[in-house]
């Protein structure tokens, strides 16, 4: 068979398709992959890719500028010029976008797995797992999985291992990267990349912090930094060697994708923020430390290889929320200091293991990514924060949010982790009064599937609304409302499947609430 991939999302988000695409490599298929053309040099870096078929964006909106029908002419040459002839036998969507959506029905009628469309225009998803994933980005801090996991259940693989590991770089992208870093400094006893950008400024670690982090570096153990970043990021590298705080090789700008992933290649470690440049290091086996900032936590996009560590600020406010007006000035961005990094990687160079930074570490989770549980990718905290009410309600977040995407029947968790008092004042009763509701709105759906009648669809609205007021008025369930939109609306006309689906929320969510109720 042969499946065509389309993934419209940044440069990190389109190597995460990786395992994916070994995944369907594994079963025989052949894998064709639709990604946006600035970012066709990053699909060389994918294995398994039997053919890229490079949307051209820009030439697009160009087209359109002078007239939708050039445009929609446009689009339609670039598909009957080799996305219909490649015949796929299944479209896998995992892009959630109306675009990605509409050209879904473009490339073929195909079976849609992950984001389709149906014959009517209206947005379908193929699984749980999809409307979970479109749910979960909108409330940032809402997943507790893994993207890479997530675009893993969304193409339906079912079990087996997350294979992570990209191509690496050609010969010529070798020699390239030979000779930028030709120009180390006298006295280099090895490189560590320092990738300075970030796709905002709220979630950049200042560059005051990466110059602290490089002189100590340079002094305690001859490691030069490499200035890694996009051609808008050069002024970064500007500032940073203004600074004076050590010698540095600066590429910001002079580095293509495949001479990016060279240049990884040569490096003792990559010190970064949350960047396709981490994901890429990542792919490439080089070891990564990593800080998350803002809206960026490492649970769900951190990088998908065992033994990295992730950073980020032990700040009840984090990760904020998208459109968050931050109050605290961005504390965030000094909560992690230069030194305690340093000390974290000071244990890595001496025994390959990131120690305990003692009291530098302070105002800090610090946290080592693992394998867990059916092979997806786990947190384990170096920070003493694993018994805290965050960690705890992820873990619980991981425990039921699985078994109900998975259509399994969720069941307490024995041994859950403790939640304090307060949190549970919190939590417990949305979680009871959610069952309740769900249990009355049950019984209300069964009625109108065998007779419709209009007094009771109003007290049904009336349930649904109830539902809504619940999870979003709430910060810890606000994923759940917009699941719960995504999945409703998709059998709302047929009552019939609307009462299956009530009844598995309900399962949810009283095994949830008894669970939090079994630890008072």
């Amino acid at each position: 068979m042969r499946s065509l991939v389309i993934n419209l999302t940044r440069f990190g988000d389109l190597l995460q398709t990786q395992p994916v695409i070994s995944g369907l490599k594994a079963r025989g298929e052949e894998v064709g992959l639709v990604c946006l053309d600035n970012f066709s040099g990053a699909a060389g870096l994918l294995r398994g890719v039997d053919a890229v078929f490079p949307l051209p964006g820009a030439a697009l909106l160009a087209c359109l500028e002078r007239g939708w029908r050039e445009g929609l002419a446009e689009l339609w040459h670039w598909a009957e010029g080799g996305l219909r002839p490649f015949g796929a036998g299944r479209i896998m969507n995992l892009t959630a976008t109306l675009p990605a959506r509409l050209l879904t029905r473009l490339a073929g009628d195909a079976p849609q797995v992950g984001f389709g469309m149906d014959a009517f225009g209206f947005g379908r998803n193929s699984s749980a797992w999809a409307a979970f994933l479109v749910a979960s980005s909108r409330n940032r801090g809402s997943s507790p999985f893994n993207l890479v996991d997530q675009f893993w259940e969304v193409a339906g693989l079912g079990p087996g291992r997350r294979e992570y590991a990209l191509a690496g770089a050609d010969a010529g992208a070798g020699s390239r990267a030979g000779e930028l870093l030709a120009g180390a400094p006298p006295g280099c006893r090895g490189l560590v990349g320092f990738q300075l950008g970030a796709s905002a400024a709220v979630r950049r670690w200042p560059l005051e912090r990466f110059a602290e982090l490089g002189a100590l570096l340079w002094r305690g153990h001859g490691l030069c930094p490499v200035l890694l970043g996009a051609p808008g990021e050069a002024e970064l590298g500007a500032r940073f060697a203004a600074l004076g705080a050590c010698p540095a090789l600066d590429l910001t700008g002079r580095t293509s994708l495949p001479v990016l992933a060279a240049v990884l290649e040569r490096m003792r470690l990559l010190v970064t923020n949350d960047t396709g440049t981490m994901h890429l290091a990542a792919g490439l086996g080089v070891p990564v430390c990593a800080v998350f900032l803002a809206t960026a936590q490492p649970w769900d996009t951190g990088p998908y290889a065992e033994g990295c560590l992730c950073l980020e600020p032990d700040m009840a406010c984090h990760p904020c929320g998208f459109h968050h007006a931050c109050t605290q000035g961005h504390a965030c961005r000094r909560a992690v200091r230069a030194d305690a990094v340093y000390h974290y990687i000071c244990a890595w160079l001496a025994d390959g293991a990131w120690g305990a930074p003692g009291d530098a570490g302070s105002g800090v989770r610090a946290w080592l990514t693992r394998r867990g549980a059916a092979g997806v990718m786990d947190l384990a905290s170096l920070s003493g924060h694993e018994t805290e009410d965050r960690t705890a309600w992820i873990r619980l977040q991981r425990h039921f949010y699985r078994q109900f995407l998975d259509d399994g029947q969720p069941a307490p968790l024995a041994g859950a982790p403790v939640l304090s008092e307060a949190f549970r004042a919190e939590v417990g009763p949305v979680l009871e009064q959610s069952a309740q509701v769900l249990f009355v709105l049950r019984e209300q759906v069964g009625a109108l599937a065998r007779a419709p009648v209009a007094s009771l669809k109003g007290r049904v609205l009336g349930n649904f609304e109830r539902l809504t007021a619940l999870w979003g008025g709430n910060a810890r369930f606000a994923v759940l409302g917009d699941m719960w939109r995504e999945q409703s609306q998709e059998c709302a006309s047929d009552f019939k499947l609307l009462e299956p689906l009530v009844a598995s929320w309900q399962a949810l969510l009283g095994a949830w609430s008894a669970t939090v109720q079994e630890m008072a």
